[in-house]
């Protein structure tokens, strides 16, 4: 983890404004920048509260600074409380809710009010208590004593040894109380988060990779008495700002290595890792570890390949509607391949091995043919006429071809020495029954539905075809055919991703272009994650003012952007939408299939059932000379001629032909390179990814 530049803490208050003198039981913050502690101050309310913190902020990133910033309050509810008001199990969605509906100005507030709204949801006893108001309110209980609670008391962090001494969050007043500051801190926050989207990252929700950091911590719990004459909250938010300063990277980063997807913790808190179940793909599940600004290319594909997991569902179906599925299971033999000793050639057949020499042997009447058995038994030191693939008769293990043999008179004459089980094969010689016939992740080729066939199978458990959106944006787009205006052009993107996904065995789903409007794109991507199981968009997914994609998919809590050291290409933005995985591509056509092949091609194996699968690439001497400068690995358009790897003449990332022209594409690894003519080259063919 990179470490922070400065640090802040903040002790907060859900009362109303504290007038114009300093007084405890307020709000107060400390900031503390390169180990040179400011004096706390002193914020009579919420407003000024949520001013000055904007104003630090901005600050801080102007200065290119990395902020710390402590809150003394809860960031999450006890389990299962966000999803019954959102639908979500995500904390950041009740953030949104919160602000939404809190009304808040520097003489009242609608936090009881607010309070027994939400208890009469849930029946009028609960989950929060104690009413701080002259007037009853309905739904809010003033005490526990009748009181009901339909989720848990606490968080799993306050149950915690450290966390002794700790207030529940449904406590809405009274000393000590932390439910007033909760419902009053979280919709502050949640504006904060939006006004600086892509740059706030929430722990321990989401990866701190961003400049600034929202941590909550309760001075409470770590310090005692302040000093004579000083503030207590004043003096606590001081000694935190200064504690969090003095820290060492790694020891800040052993504190904030914990996992509380749902109900946030404590930082401070220890966290007993082999108790706790890791948690399910989130919004964050693309996050680069703190502090990652340009990812080599390796490192990205191992973080998708630890990340991402299958999507695709599994079914049950007929083997002749099987091909290019995926087996979820490994399928076992139900017969043996072949089913029983049977003749290789046509010939003749009889018992034992043949003496070097001159054999004759007396012809058994009758004959064996595939599916027609002889019936009876082959007396010793006799033949009988067989076909290819007859079972072989009783009292016969091997065959004679008929062509080295001589039939007369009712028998036959060859010349020795031949081997006992000559042109014979064995029961169970291919597959044996039970054996293992295909390994689970398997995608069925046509000679598997063969081997699967003769093994007996004839229904088998397959995972459903991933479906893969493919979304076009950008006004400047029109379709092939149309008249193209004044700096416009023609969509070639989406032809080359609706026809790559089918290629690699995927179902694409063309969700056709849209507009650089940000409302019909929610609406697109709406629809994309109920047709489809990943969504890739090309076009959009940068940080300019037209870039929707991302900005959307930042609205959302689900925005990672990962500067990965390659070329061609550019950041590539990853996320989700409504739980479903998005590829934020580059809209320069060459770029969008370089990162197609390289990261999303698997990355959608994965998602699909079938593994992550390498390209198989091939050593090749070049036909081309090229200096490279150390820091990017660079993919060149490429294909072979006469043994040698020849690349596109023009590398320019705007020369769609190349990708036309080219076979595949020749891999230079990150370092400085100067390659001539013969040296070695890693060249990778279309066809090793499913092209």
């Amino acid at each position: 983890m990179t470490g922070f530049d400065s640090f802040a803490m903040v002790d907060w208050s859900s009362g109303n404004d504290t007038g114009p003198r300093p007084r405890k039981d307020a709000i107060w913050a400390c900031v503390v920048r390169k180990g040179e502690a400011e004096e706390p101050m002193y914020l009579r309310n919420r407003g000024i509260a949520e001013l000055w913190l904007r104003n630090l902020i901005e600050t801080e990133i102007a200065a290119s600074r990395r902020l710390f910033l402590g809150f003394d309050f809860p960031f999450g509810y006890p389990k299962g409380f966000a999803r019954a008001l959102t639908g979500s199990d995500d904390p950041l969605k009740l953030w949104d809710w919160f602000e939404r509906r809190t009304e808040d100005s520097p003489k009242a507030n609608n936090r009881f009010d607010l309070a027994g709204e939400i208890n009469r949801h849930f029946g009028g006893k609960g989950p929060f208590w104690f009413n701080g108001l002259q007037r009853d309110i309905d739904g809010l209980p003033k005490n526990k004593s009748d009181y009901q609670n339909p989720f848990p008391e606490r968080r799993a962090v306050e149950l915690m040894p450290e966390a002794k001494g700790s207030f529940s969050c449904w406590q809405m007043g009274g000393a000590g109380a932390v439910g007033g500051q909760v419902m009053m801190g979280l919709p502050v926050l949640a504006r904060l988060r939006h006004a600086f989207a892509g740059q706030i990252s929430v722990w321990p929700f989401e990866a701190l990779d961003t400049p600034v950091a929202f941590v909550e911590i309760w001075p409470s719990l770590t310090l005692g008495a302040a000093p004579d004459g000083r503030i207590k909250d004043a003096w606590q938010v001081e000694q935190v700002a200064q504690s969090l300063a003095r820290m060492q990277v790694e020891e800040l980063a052993q504190h904030l290595n914990v996992n509380a997807a749902e109900e946030g913790w404590i930082l401070g808190v220890s966290q007993s890792k082999p108790n706790i179940a890791p948690p399910p793909l989130r919004n964050d599940c693309f996050a680069l570890p703190a502090g990652v600004n340009w990812t080599p290319v390796d490192d990205a594909l191992a973080l998708l390949r630890e990340r991402l997991t299958v999507v695709a569902t599994p079914e049950r179906v007929a083997l002749s509607q099987a091909a290019g599925r995926i087996l979820t299971e490994d399928v076992l033999a139900n017969r043996s391949n072949p089913p029983q000793p049977n003749t290789a050639v046509d010939g003749y057949g009889f018992a034992g091995a043949a003496q070097e020499g001159a054999q004759v042997m007396p012809l058994y009447p009758g004959r064996a043919a595939a599916g027609m058995p002889f019936d009876g038994t082959v007396p010793d030191g006799h033949a009988v006429r067989v076909l290819t693939g007859a079972a072989l008769p009783d009292g016969v293990d091997t065959v004679i071809l008929e062509e080295d043999v001589t039939v007369q008179d009712n028998h036959i004459a060859f010349h020795g020495p031949l081997k006992q089980g000559a042109n014979t094969r064995r029961a169970g010689e291919d597959v044996a029954e039970g054996n293992l016939v295909l390994p689970a992740g398997r995608r069925l080729t046509p000679a598997d539905l063969a081997l699967l066939s003769a093994t007996g199978i004839a229904e088998i458990h397959v995972r459903k075809t991933l479906r893969v959106a493919v979304l076009s944006t950008g006004d400047e787009l029109v379709e092939p055919g149309e008249t193209a205006g004044p700096g416009q052009i023609f969509d070639a993107n989406r032809p080359m991703l609706l026809s790559l996904i089918d290629r690699m065995g995927f179902q694409p789903v063309d969700l056709g272009r849209v507009p650089d409007d940000r409302a019909a794109l929610r609406d697109r991507l709406n629809n994309a994650s109920k047709q489809a199981d990943v969504i890739l968009t090309s076009g959009g997914a940068s940080a300019g003012d037209e870039d929707h994609v991302s900005a959307l998919l930042r609205e959302a809590g689900a925005m990672q952007e990962w500067r990965i050291a390659l070329k061609p290409g550019r950041p590539l933005a990853l996320g989700l939408w409504n739980g479903t995985p998005v590829f934020g591509l580059p809209g320069n056509p060459v770029a969008a299939m370089v990162c197609t092949l390289i990261f999303a091609r698997p990355a959608l194996g994965l998602m699909a059932g079938e593994g992550w699968q390498e390209p198989q690439a091939f050593d090749l001497p070049a036909a081309f000379e090229k200096r490279k400068k150390a820091g990017r690995r660079e993919y060149l358009r490429a294909r072979v001629r006469d043994g040698r790897a020849e690349v596109f003449a023009s590398e320019g990332s705007g020369r769609i032909s190349g990708l036309s022209w080219a076979e595949g594409l020749v891999e230079i690894e990150d370092g400085a390179r100067h390659i001539k003519p013969g040296d070695m080259v890693r060249f990778i063919p279309y066809g090793s990814f499913g092209l």
